[in-house]
């Protein structure tokens, strides 16, 4: 059995979800424990797209028994008219073995997600990306409003999560406040799933 970690699984087109999942990752090794980062190969019109096992570059991909052995999880999305993107909800409508066993009942869960614009479905990409995970039982987790952040933001950042503003060209990176957030989260994450080990052993 390995050690605890949180999964912080998500998909990443042009790099800014990428740069969230690496600031929540920190936040978890802050809180103590392993983050084990890993994305989901994008999708095609084919019927099966031929990808390599491994990507030329950044995050491995995500197994289900990544999923199946995490202590938490943080989910992340930029999003797609609202919604999260389809190479991820490709992912995620594959894990019902998972539902079936109950493999992550009880588990803590969050999401993140990058859009162009200000107003461009944060929040309900956030929600879409919530729902499965509570179909699987998890315990969601939010922010809440005792990061000062979350009060000060002029960009991304909601109580439903970690969120990023790109701009238009995608080009924005994360400014201080979305940091802090992306970074509360993965702590948040990363504190409750040693709590309920504790409290199981």
């Amino acid at each position: 059995m390995s050690n605890p970690y949180i999964l912080i699984l998500y998909y990443s087109r042009h790099g800014s979800t990428s740069e969230m999942a690496r600031q929540i990752a920190r936040g978890v090794e802050l809180a103590g424990l392993e983050a084990r980062v890993r994305t989901v190969p994008a999708i095609s019109t084919e019927c099966e797209a031929v990808a390599p096992d491994i990507p030329e570059q950044g995050a491995l991909y995500a197994s289900l028994d990544d999923l199946r052995h995490c202590s938490g999880l943080a989910l992340g999305s930029p999003t797609r008219f609202g919604n999260m993107a389809a190479p991820l909800k490709y992912f995620v409508d594959g894990t019902s073995s998972l539902w079936l066993s109950g493999g992550l009942v009880g588990k803590p869960a969050a999401a993140f997600t990058s859009t162009a614009s200000l107003h461009g479905g944060q929040e309900s990409t956030l929600l879409s990306m919530l729902l499965p995970l509570m179909h699987h039982g998890m315990l969601i987790m939010g922010l809440p409003y005792s990061e000062s952040a979350l009060l000060d933001t002029r960009g991304g950042g909601t109580p439903y999560g970690a969120s990023h503003h790109a701009g238009a060209d995608g080009k924005r990176s994360l400014d201080e406040h979305e940091i802090a957030l992306c970074r509360a989260l993965g702590q948040r994450l990363a504190t409750t799933a040693k709590l309920l080990e504790n409290s199981r052993g």
